[in-house]
């Protein structure tokens, strides 16, 4: 990825995104495009014109630290957006070579000692790592979402997972939410792994394959997860809601364990234990149990 073409493109989209009124413009005649133009947002930050136009056109290989603050408060950036906006102008252009893949990423053991332990509180949990490939995972969290156990390395990733798996479109109550921050994230981790080959692949694989993602990617949104709330519709115990928690791991900064609970004696709360349930009788049983038409099962 050439860093000084996506620092401008970057720059570009947050521009357009920004309504005029937020940043006090005076309305004025109709726009032709949405958002500010080059000259108000260079006004807004105190660079003359020319500069910013040459930033934001990939002309310009330096910009101080002093001018990307001014442009982050101009464009009224949050904290992820403006983390973003320092990895690509504190990076030079990458020169293209060939990069030997990254070893996969494991998590240690205490990690997974505490993801038994959530599993066994009915929390479902798991790690993500680089590229939002999915490092580790309780057994809850797989009867929730998908087996990644199951499946090969390549395909452990949970980018792969909402864009690629039809199961995934039918699983999350909004999965056009899910899918928009799904690739904010992945976007994120671009900026700060510009040189991982391996991310490069993955998302030259996904924008092949999938037209939804190509859209996403194409507005260069960051987001990095912190807490929230997520809604399924899971085909063997309904419909539920859990609040997640995310935390970064010590000794290791690509890695953040998510940790999904549900309020105390509420409906999700008695679906996750029964998911729990589930997810620990024999495969002949499970499948006697999702089979269609039979009570209660997906209800």
């Amino acid at each position: 990825m050439n860093q000084i073409v996506e620092l401008g493109e970057f720059l570009r989209s947050c521009r357009g995104r920004l309504n005029p009124a937020d940043a006090g413009i005076p309305k004025t005649a109709r726009r032709r495009v949405p958002g500010l133009r080059r000259e108000e947002l260079a006004q807004l930050a105190g660079v003359s014109v020319d500069y910013y136009t040459r930033l934001e056109q990939g002309r310009s290989r330096t910009a101080s630290p002093e001018i990307l603050d001014s442009l982050a408060t101009a464009l009224r950036l949050d904290d992820t957006e403006r983390a973003h906006l320092f990895d690509l102008a504190n990076r030079r252009p990458i020169q293209p070579r060939r990069s030997m893949p990254s070893p996969a990423e494991q998590a240690s053991p205490a990690v997974h000692q505490l993801l038994s332990t959530l599993d066994s509180a009915y929390c479902p949990a798991f790690v993500l790592g680089r590229r939002t490939d999915v490092v580790a995972s309780n057994p809850l969290a797989r009867a929730l979402i998908a087996d990644f156990d199951a499946m090969s390395a390549n395909e452990r990733n949970q980018t792969r997972f909402v864009f690629l798996d039809p199961a995934a479109r039918g699983l999350y109550a909004d999965w056009e939410s899910v899918a928009a921050d799904t690739a904010a994230m992945l976007r994120m981790d671009a900026g700060r792994h510009p040189e991982d080959p391996q991310l490069g692949e993955l998302v030259g694989e996904l924008a092949v394959r999938s037209e939804h993602f190509r859209a996403y990617w194409a507005e260069r949104r960051v987001h990095e997860r912190t807490e929230g709330t997520k809604s399924y519709h899971h085909p063997v115990v309904g419909d539920l809601t859990v609040t997640y928690q995310a935390l970064a791991l010590p000794g290791d900064s690509d890695q953040t364990l998510f940790i999904y609970s549900a309020e105390v004696d509420s409906s999700s709360e008695t679906a996750l234990r029964l998911l729990a349930t589930w997810s620990t009788e024999p495969l002949e049983e499970q499948a006697r149990t999702a089979a269609p038409g039979e009570p209660d099962t997906a209800a």
